[in-house]
C-alpha cells in the first residue's frame, strides 16, 4: 500500500512542478503565430521549388552525361 501513496505522491509532486513552470513561460502573441506561419509555409514553398528544379536540372545533366558515354 505505501507503494502507491509514494507514487502517487510523487505524481502529484510532478503535477505542481508543471503548473510552476507552464506559468513561467511567456506565450507568443497572436501576431507573433501569424507572422511565423507565413514565414514557414512561405519558405517551404520556396525551398520546395528549389529543391524541385535542381532534381530536374540535375537529372538532365545526368542523362546528358549518360547519352555522352553509355
Amino acid at each position: 500500500m505505501s507503494q502507491k501513496v509514494r507514487w502517487y505522491k510523487r505524481f502529484s509532486n510532478f503535477l505542481k512542478e508543471v503548473k510552476a513552470e507552464v506559468k513561467k513561460v511567456t506565450w507568443p502573441s497572436k501576431n507573433e503565430v501569424y507572422s511565423t506561419t507565413i514565414v514557414v509555409i512561405l519558405a517551404t514553398f520556396f525551398f520546395g521549388f528549389y529543391l524541385y528544379f535542381m532534381d530536374v536540372i540535375f537529372s538532365w545533366v545526368i542523362k546528358q552525361i549518360k547519352s555522352l558515354f553509355g
